[in-house]
């Protein structure tokens, strides 16, 4: 096993050429590398070894990458290691809102290799990682700078957006806490201001707000997602549950008090409270067990037996936004219209376009991936399914907000 101190890699691909590519090329920058070709061996192989860094592919034959990704985050023992995504699909933007360091897409030149494999070393390098804290409350400044700062992390404090520009110029910051309401200029101002100038680095930015974000305001938050995540958070232990992901802290170094802080955050999970989701199924054990997941978890499940069925309830809930389908999990295999057609149907619609849709397949074949991503299902789960799998695939794709 290798030592914690050396610097591992772990290779999560399944295509063994190219895994082979990053190995040698790992190697001769003077990484030890370890390689697994499944999402399951590669969160086996990130638990067991503690890699100083992963690159991880999103197209794996027994899961999805996006929900490796999520239970590499969600877990104490794995959540500070950096994870770079590699992948021929653009999933940029979910990749970077579950914590990724970076997102390259397939085919990668060797350039573009030197650089991740830089940007992952200066990730799990030690040293004092800077906090930008854009706050005009001084109490509530104080109090953020009190939750967040130890011996590893300095807060920099500012109270109007042109000291956050000035110091964006001048310093380089893992993160970046900010209020949306702010003295000199609205946080979406500031936002666009940081987007436009390319003197001014654009960190990881969390809303830190009282407030309950709008939809419209999440989507002018959105806007700016390429280069950034932006994560409206409205509690102390959500905000420290961030932080901590960008900064790549080690949870077991942090002080106790706030290592609860942390397991609070996780518990109360509310991905599902109040979502509606449809299944798509025609099999009764199925719909029980998916039942049977999501309910308890606060979720509002609608079946249909088949694909046309699926888009008559879907066309019914236009006429009536209560009814309004969050997600839809829609099996392959299906008498009368299958789950292929109807998926490429409902993204015929306009309205549907954004509609987060994950295809449940019989089988981890990769064909059967390919053909469900190319009718426009945004990933995909194999059958029997694994509740884990489920719930993160769940938490990657539901609309926020």
């Amino acid at each position: 096993m290798p030592m914690p101190e050396s610097r591992t890699l772990l290779v999560v691909e399944d295509d063994a050429l190219f895994a082979a590519v990053l190995r040698d090329q790992a190697r001769e920058l003077g990484f030890q590398c370890l390689l697994a070709h499944t999402g399951a061996d590669g969160l086996e192989a990130a638990f067991g070894y503690q890699p100083s860094a992963i690159l991880l592919d999103i197209q794996l034959p027994d899961q999805s990458g996006l929900t490796v990704l999520d239970q590499l985050k969600r877990d104490a023992r794995t959540r500070h290691i950096p994870v770079h995504m590699l992948s021929a699909l653009d999933q940029t933007r979910e990749a970077l809102e579950l914590g990724a360091v970076g997102y390259a897409l397939k085919p990668v030149q060797r350039e573009q290799l030197l650089d991740v494999f830089h940007k992952l070393e200066t990730k799990f390098t030690p040293g004092v990682r800077r906090v930008l804290v854009l706050e005009d409350d001084t109490r509530q400044r104080e109090s953020i700078q009190k939750l967040l700062e130890n011996e590893e992390v300095r807060i920099h404090g500012v109270a109007t957006a042109h000291e956050a520009l000035q110091q964006l110029r001048e310093h380089t910051f893992e993160c970046m806490v900010m209020d949306l309401h702010l003295p000199d200029l609205s946080g979406f101002e500031l936002l666009e201001q940081m987007a436009a100038h390319e003197d001014v680095a654009f960190p990881p930015v969390i809303v830190y707000t009282g407030h309950t974000l709008s939809r419209d305001e999440e989507q002018r938050l959105r806007r700016f997602s390429r280069a950034i995540i932006i994560k409206g958070v409205r509690s102390p232990e959500r905000l420290l549950d961030e932080v901590t992901l960008f900064l790549h802290q080690v949870e077991s170094r942090l002080p106790p008090e706030r290592q609860r802080m942390l397991q609070t955050a996780r518990d109360r999970e509310s991905t599902l409270e109040g979502r509606r989701i449809l299944v798509v199924e025609d099999d009764v054990r199925n719909i029980f067990a998916l039942s049977s997941v999501l309910e308890p978890r606060g979720a509002k499940v609608e079946i249909a037996r088949n694909g046309k069925e699926a888009l008559a309830l879907l066309s019914k809930s236009l006429a009536q936004p209560q009814l309004a389908v969050d997600l839809v999990l829609m099996d392959i295999m299906m008498p009368e219209m299958d789950g292929l057609t109807a998926t490429r149907e409902i993204r015929k619609r306009s309205e549907w376009q954004k509609l987060p849709i994950i295809a449940l397949t019989a089988k981890a074949m990769r064909d059967d991936q390919e053909k469900c991503l190319q009718a426009g299902a945004n990933d995909y789960i194999a059958k029997p399914l694994d509740v884990e799998k489920l719930l993160s695939l769940l938490r990657v794709w539901m609309p926020k907000g």
